[in-house]
């Protein structure tokens, strides 16, 4: 094989993530599991990555399959759970099912566990982010079911779930470890009754 032939192998298989990852957001963006949405979602994919000049997207190279198929199980989950909720919150004419907007500072300092964290979030029915704060690696998502500080939190936790999940399933070993000292850390703010605000500083 030719150096020149290597190299464009060498460079189809380091963009083969990125191009199923599209791929599938397509299909899940138009709801639709069919040939005719994988073909066009193929087209844009391979669009995208060969017109369009992005800098290009480090990858951590690591799929865990396992980790892999637990977020996919989990999100199918969670868009029919989703969705039940929101059906049942405008058929509910008893009292208004609530919305707000809240920032979720994630705990992984990396673009694409942030993007994949957005789109994850996004895809749910009742959620939606509205805007990006990428210095501080914060998301800031319009919820609806929102009645108190106590449906914030857990709505804080639903995203950081999925980061975690993303992170275990895509994310380097370095990630891991932040992942795992953050968790740990959040865990002994809670043994000793450390609050941690909206912006990810710690009060006592």
């Amino acid at each position: 094989m030719s150096p020149t032939r290597r190299a464009q192998m060498s460079l189809f298989l380091h963009q083969l993530p990125l191009l199923v990852w599209l791929l599938a957001l397509w299909m899940l963006l138009w709801g639709q599991f069919t040939w005719l949405a994988f073909l066009t979602g193929l087209v844009m994919a391979v669009f995208v990555t060969r017109v369009y000049r992005l800098p290009p997207v480090e990858l951590s190279g690591r799929i865990n399959l396992w980790y892999g198929l637990i977020f996919v199980l989990t999100f199918i989950g969670a868009v029919v759970k989703g969705s039940l909720i929101v059906a049942w919150q405008v058929l509910d004419f008893r009292r208004p099912p609530g919305a707000a907007i809240i920032a979720v500072p994630l705990r992984v300092d990396d673009d694409v566990i942030m993007a994949h964290t957005a789109v994850t979030a996004s895809l749910i029915p009742g959620s939606l982010i509205v805007d990006v704060d990428r210095e501080n690696r914060t998301l800031f998502l319009h919820t609806i079911g929102v009645r108190d500080e106590n449906d914030l939190e857990h709505q804080r936790r639903i995203v950081l779930g999925w980061e975690a999940r993303i992170t275990r399933a895509v994310g380097s070993k370095e990630e891991m470890q932040e992942l795992r000292a953050k968790i740990a850390e959040s865990e002994a703010d809670a043994r000793h009754g450390v609050e941690t605000p909206r912006d990810g500083r710690t009060l006592t």
